[in-house]
Order: structure tokens, then C-alpha cells, then sequence
């Protein structure tokens, strides 16, 4: 059996990274098959073939301008995706138009497959933004052509429905859920947080750079920290999903905060079976970067949530955890925004762990149940 994986992988976005790693592990567990049965399309092919053990290529082939590394990424992928028993294209929020190669680089990939008589499932996927006409033509088209399309939520759901999906759309939730794990005990009060941030409205990483913003962002950051470790006895743990980009960013919250007694910088490449072992040893993530969210619950860990992107804020919505997300824009005019959330999560901390564990289980089963779609689709064959 051979079969394929196009996502955003190779990019040293270890969010992305543990998405991959859901999906291998699933789809070696469905099928009984070794991971040097499966091929991934990827940024960094070697990295990817090491690390996983799979067949890697490069996910595009670029040559001069976006129509030409369309058509190269076309004549020479194609003959990879004839070749496949059926391709997965997911996880992550890759249903979007935001850098403008998304929507027509993944749709190629349902072109391939279509071409090749190859069945495909859209997997797993956040949706959005979409707001191009050309963007909203190929998240049609793959809807169309696929065996089955799952998204991670239900705004996603939604937003496709906008743009003129017909298809049926499930709801799974996130691939990277399945990554669950038995948690390590808390403890009796919460005394370790784990927290991570992301470069926004960085002119190094953002698409349009503010320093203004950026530095409101970081400011806010650092004196909602400061008000938890003023109050209570707290470790502060900083870790990155994206390195070496989001590390830079919890320096730069370090150098503004008063209270640095108890700060930890993990300033390291943290791939996800790492940071599920940082999660399961925190009593609280404070996340920006959503799959900073997701390992936390995979562990656990009972999480807050700095809303940088609509995907944040769907993810909270479904884990009934809106009260514990905080618009980013309100995080330097409200200075206690995390201590008051902290406070009552404490107070409450038996209920808080026993609601977080019932959380990670549901989303567990959700996520194992979008295998079938693997299975419907090898049936086509």
C-alpha cells in the first residue's frame, strides 16, 4: 500500500510537525503498514524522511513566478500522486488565501489526484481567510473532486459553506488530538505555567510588520505575567512551537516584566513529543500558538488562550473555554486579565482538572474517528 500526505510540514512549524505526526501514526495504525509505505510532500524532504521514516519530495517546485511553480509543481508531483493507493491533504489551517499560495498549491494537489484517478480526502483542515475569487475557486474544487472533507471546526463548516462548498463537511477536530497521553498528576494548587507567544505584527515574520502592535502585544504580555507572579508563588516556563521565531518573542516579554526570579526560557527546537513532555509538567498553558493549546490537552493541562487568529478563538469556542480566551488587543488595556483567570481556576482546581481530562478524552475520540474517512477512501480505489 502507498500512500500520500500533503500539508504545510518541513517549515519548523512543530505545530504543523505534531499534525504530521497524528496523522502518520494514525494512518500506520488503520492499515497495518510500515511508515516507508507513506509519502509526504514536504518543505525540507530530507528532514521530514529522517525524522519520520516516511518518502519525502519537495512540495513545490519553484520557477520564476506563481504560475510557472504551479505548472512545475504539477508535471513533476503528479507522477508521484499516480502512483499512491490515495492521498490525505491536511491537517492544519491550510483551506485559506492569506500568503496567496495555499489555496492554489493544495488545490494543485487535488488536481493530481483527480488527473490520476488517485481518491483523495481533505482532512483534518482549518478553513480561512478566504478572500480571493481565485482562492475560493480551488477550496471549491478540492471539496468537489474529494471522497470526503473534514474540518477542525465548526466556524470552518461554516466559512466553506460562504464560499459555495455543496459537499458534506464534517467536524473532527484537530488530527493532532490523537496525540493524547495519560497526564502526570497536578498539583494540589497550580504553581507551574507554561507559556508561549507568537512574533505578532512582527516586521521579521508578520506579512505586514507594526512595531506599534508589536510592542503593545509584548507589553501586555509581560504586565499580566508580572500581576500572576506578584500574587502567587509561580514558576514561568516559556517554550516555542515555532523556534527560532516565538523564543525571540518571550525574550523580548522577559526584558519588560519586574518579577524574573522564576523564569525559564526554553530557548531550543522543540519538536512535539518534547512539548508534550513540557505541557505535562505544567499546571497552566497560557498559549498563543494554538497547537501550544491542543499538546496542552493532550496532557491534560488546563489551558488559557491569547486570541491572535480566528482559529484560536474556534478552537476555545468548541472546548466551551470562551471566558479563558483574551482578545490580544485587550491584553495591555487589561492588566489582570491573566491573574483573574488564574484565581479562578485555582479556586476551583479538583473541577478544573477533571473538566480538562473529560475535554482531552472527547476531542481524543473525535479526532481517532476521522480514520474512517481513510478507509472509504482506499475502498474507491
Amino acid at each position: 500500500m502507498k500512500i500520500g500526505i500533503v500539508g504545510n510540514y518541513g517549515n519548523d512549524n512543530n505545530g504543523d510537525e505534531a499534525i504530521l505526526l497524528s496523522i502518520i501514526k494514525q494512518v500506520t495504525s488503520t492499515f497495518k503498514i510500515n511508515s516507508n509505505e507513506i509519502t509526504v510532500f514536504s518543505n525540507n524532504p530530507k528532514q521530514t524522511a529522517e525524522r519520520y521514516g516516511v518518502t519525502s519530495f519537495p512540495l513545490y517546485y519553484k520557477s520564476g513566478n506563481a504560475v510557472k511553480t504551479f505548472f512545475a509543481t504539477y508535471k513533476n508531483n503528479k507522477r508521484i500522486v499516480k502512483t499512491f493507493d490515495f492521498l490525505i491533504i491536511g491537517g492544519g489551517g491550510i483551506l485559506m488565501d492569506l500568503y496567496k499560495r495555499e489555496a492554489p498549491l493544495f488545490g494543485s494537489y487535488a488536481m493530481m489526484a483527480k488527473n490520476s484517478k488517485t481518491p483523495y480526502v481533505v482532512y483534518g483542515c482549518g478553513a480561512g481567510p478566504l478572500s480571493s475569487d481565485l482562492g475560493k475557486w480551488f477550496i471549491r474544487y478540492m471539496a468537489k473532486h474529494a471522497e470526503s472533507i473534514s474540518v477542525r471546526d465548526p466556524e470552518s463548516v461554516e466559512l466553506l459553506k460562504s464560499v459555495g462548498v455543496k459537499e458534506q463537511v464534517l467536524t473532527i477536530g484537530d488530527p493532532a488530538f490523537s496525540l493524547r497521553q495519560s497526564s502526570t498528576e497536578k498539583s494540589e494548587i497550580p504553581t507551574k505555567i507554561g507559556i508561549t507567544a507568537v512574533p505578532y505584527y512582527n516586521a521579521g515574520y508578520w506579512p505586514e510588520g507594526n512595531p506599534a502592535i508589536y510592542n503593545d502585544y509584548i507589553e501586555g504580555m509581560a504586565k499580566n505575567l508580572d500581576n500572576i507572579a506578584a500574587h502567587h508563588n509561580v514558576e514561568l516556563t516559556f517554550f516555542a512551537t515555532k523556534f527560532p521565531q516565538d523564543a525571540d518573542v518571550t525574550k523580548d516579554i522577559e526584558k519588560k516584566m519586574i518579577h524574573k526570579d522564576n523564569i525559564t526560557i526554553i530557548d531550543s527546537n522543540l519538536l512535539p513529543d518534547d512539548i508534550l513532555d513540557v505541557t505535562a509538567q505544567q499546571d497552566i498553558i497560557i498559549g498563543t500558538r494554538l497547537h501550544s493549546l491542543i499538546l496542552a490537552t493532550c496532557t491534560e493541562t488546563p489551558i488559557m488562550a491569547i486570541s491572535y487568529h480566528h482559529k484560536v478563538n474556534d478552537f476555545m469556542k468548541l472546548a466551551h473555554l470562551e471566558k479563558y480566551a483574551f482578545p490580544i488587543g485587550d491584553i495591555n488595556k487589561q492588566e489582570t486579565l491573566f491573574l483573574d483567570a488564574f484565581n479562578e481556576m485555582k479556586e476551583n482546581w479538583s473541577a478544573t482538572i477533571e473538566n480538562t481530562k473529560k475535554l482531552s478524552q472527547e476531542l481524543y475520540d473525535e479526532s481517532m474517528n476521522g480514520t474512517e474517512q481513510f478507509v472509504k477512501a482506499v475502498n474507491k480505489k
